[in-house]
């Protein structure tokens, strides 16, 4: 067991509300956050994020919580301050917008210099080397997270590896805390520099962005050819080399990490040969015509969209790649409706949002759904989706 410390967890979305959890079970967690409805979220037991088994542990777990608005109450008396502030892509300068993870140091310098920042958000190759130089100091390390949207929390319990981009004692005994505090007997621990720590992150996004990107250009050419997807993707997985899994069929890659992550890697190669990565960020682009092109044919006259978010459990409809075939059929002249209870206003960039699933059923000549729901059963005869085998 890891002797109980003081954390600051600094955002609380994806990233900062399963690690809040986590590690409130066995430490003092603060969290911060610049949103006055989230700290009252999680003050009162809540969940800021749609995943079940984060709700689960707040109600039933005795979790040493608090959330606050205050940077001095957060930083004061931290001995650890984990940094999960969005990082935006920034399309006009090629890179993240890390404006919010050096606010978040300059101020942890200022008021606690003795705590370890650990930066949890996805940032450029050697963007942490730039901050320590800058702070003279070692307290600035790297850590990336690989967590699934909806799964946040169970994905830190049982973690696929814990990397550390730093390799002092207090990074050493904050990779301890991880461990101790996943459900996992053994778990892979890297100790590493923050650049090779921040390349580690955009490889794994990118090649995951990559393998959708083959599945759907599979699924293009089957369609094309009137083949059978399934059939070709189930032999050709039965190679132990390629292997089952990650290769349903999609509208393209969406959600908040792979579109972003992958053009930050693309930017990072401005003095490296190559052309695979930029293929992988433009494939993207081409599946989302292809998709739109295939609806058109059908010459519908109201499409229906099912769900804007990515993918089944998740509320995140950033970048989702629905959105990309719903602005280029619209863009051709057809009229396009919204089935997103997420949703709460009454329309979604100019098209109605319809609530009632029966009336939004009736009024589509065509329905799209990224992926497939038990509540579209009954309108088969509708539906246009390559969600072929009904996982995310």
């Amino acid at each position: 067991m890891n002797k109980k410390v003081n954390i600051t967890i600094v955002g609380s979305g994806y990233v900062g509300m399963s690690l809040s959890v986590l590690l409130a079970v066995e430490n003092k967690v603060k969290v911060l956050d610049v949103d006055t409805n989230r700290v009252k979220k999680i003050n009162n037991k809540e969940s800021t994020i749609n995943d079940h088994e984060i709700s689960n542990f707040l109600q039933n777990k005795k979790l040493n919580i608090s959330a606050t608005l205050s940077k001095e109450e957060a930083y004061k008396e931290a001995q650890f301050v984990v940094i999960a502030t969005p990082t935006n892509y920034d399309e006009e300068t090629n890179r993240f917008d890390t404006s919010s993870v050096s606010e978040v140091i300059d101020d942890v310098r200022r008021l606690n210099s003795e705590a370890l920042v650990i930066i949890k958000s996805t940032i450029p190759v050697g963007f942490t080397r730039t901050l320590q130089n800058k702070h003279s100091t070692d307290k600035i390390i790297f850590s990336p997270e690989f967590l699934r949207e909806g799964q946040a929390l169970k994905d830190n319990l049982y973690p696929s590896r814990i990397v550390m981009g730093g390799d002092n004692d207090k990074a050493r005994q904050f990779a301890d805390i991880l461990k101790n505090a996943s459900s996992k007997e053994y778990v892979d621990i890297f100790f590493m520099t923050s650049s090779e720590a921040e390349a580690i992150k955009l490889f794994s996004n990118t090649y995951l962005a990559m393998r959708v990107s083959f599945f759907n250009e599979l699924d293009s050419f089957a369609l094309s050819h009137n083949l059978d997807t399934q059939n070709i993707i189930d032999a050709v997985c039965l190679d132990e080399r390629i292997g089952q899994g990650y290769n349903n069929p999609s509208f393209g890659y969406g959600g908040y990490c792979l579109p972003k992550d992958s053009k930050q890697l693309l930017a990072n190669y401005d003095k490296v040969p190559q052309t695979l990565i930029e293929a992988i960020v433009s494939s993207n682009t081409t599946r989302k015509d292809f998709i739109a092109d295939q609806v058109l044919k059908k010459n519908p006259k109201i499409v229906g969209f099912y769900r804007l978010v990515a993918k089944e459990g998740s509320d995140n409809y950033r970048s989702s790649a629905v959105q990309g075939v719903m602005k280029r059929i619209k863009a051709k002249g057809i009229k396009v409706i919204v089935y997103e209870p997420t949703l709460e206003s009454t329309s979604f960039f100019g098209s109605a949002v319809i609530r009632n699933l029966s009336e939004f059923i009736k009024m589509s000549d065509l329905i799209v759904g990224n992926r497939l729901s038990d509540e579209l059963d009954g309108c088969k005869e509708k539906v246009f989706t390559r969600d072929i085998f009904r996982e995310n």
